[in-house]
């Protein structure tokens, strides 16, 4: 779980590098991302809300007949992500999570949830400062993360040595996932007041949008329990799914 942990996050730092690195590097161009220093930066901070259908079905077919329940729910993703926009590109970064799903069976306690990061490239096809409406493409690194509780055995002793080396059957299943994802966003820009700095205008808004596509699950890695071992036989169900998203942020716009 700690290196999943740890390349969900290192995943979602190598698509922000890429990004700041390409801004930096175009700083000295003309017509570059970003054109002669501060002037031309714009972006956004976002809050994203995302509904893509979870398919438990063959999960809760290894986990009832175990006595342990069945598993629904957990479609809700809450992301949270950036636009890096440059003339008509705009570029979308983000990580996110799913709140957890649970069910209980033989004082056994399942516990689900997924994890993301995520990076897509767009255009915006209408000029209008106030309007975004632009296709997209996109990578997602994903992980579904079952833990399963043995109440029982973990609360048999009250001794920290008798404790230590009780038999259990409390883990961590993780399954690696990579997707592509396809669809088209649209965003409204509410005008803020703007801030004047130095020679620098920040034109602020706060943007409102909904993001809507088709998550395409490209490849599935075998599940795997602590110490990434991997193991066979496990549930591989196909997690291609139609998505919706609305967010709502804090935009700005850079001008000289």
């Amino acid at each position: 779980m700690k290196r999943l942990t740890i390349t969900i996050i290192a995943a979602s730092a190598f698509l922000s590098s890429l990004t700041a690195k390409a801004q930096s590097t175009d700083t000295v161009k003309s017509g570059g991302w970003f054109h002669h220093g501060m002037n031309g930066i714009a972006g956004t901070f976002q809050i994203q809300g995302t509904y893509r259908y979870t398919y438990f079905s063959q999960l809760n077919r290894i986990l009832a007949p175990n006595g342990l329940g069945t598993l629904s729910g957990n479609d809700i993703w809450i992301n949270a992500s950036m636009n890096h926009i440059h003339n008509n590109w705009i570029l979308e970064d983000g990580i996110g999570f799913t709140p957890v799903s649970t069910s209980t069976g033989n004082n056994i306690k399942a516990k689900f949830n997924q994890y993301q990061a995520f990076a897509r490239l767009g255009y915006n096809v209408v000029d209008n400062p106030n309007v975004r409406l632009f296709p997209f493409a996109g990578v997602n690194l994903s992980a579904a993360v079952l833990h399963i509780q043995d109440k029982s055995a973990i609360r048999n002793t009250s001794d920290f040595s008798d404790e230590l080396l009780n038999t259990s059957a409390s883990k961590t299943f993780y399954q690696p996932n990579f997707g592509i994802e396809l669809g088209g966003g649209l965003d409204y820009l509410i005008p803020l007041s703007e801030k004047t700095m130095d020679c620098f205008t920040v034109k602020r808004s706060i943007p409102i949008g909904i993001r809507a596509g088709y998550y395409i699950n490209a490849a599935h890695g075998n599940w795997r329990v602590e110490d990434n071992y991997k193991l066979n036989n496990g549930p591989n169900k196909n997690q291609s799914a139609f998505f919706v998203s609305v967010n709502i942020g804090l935009g700005y716009a850079v001008r000289k």
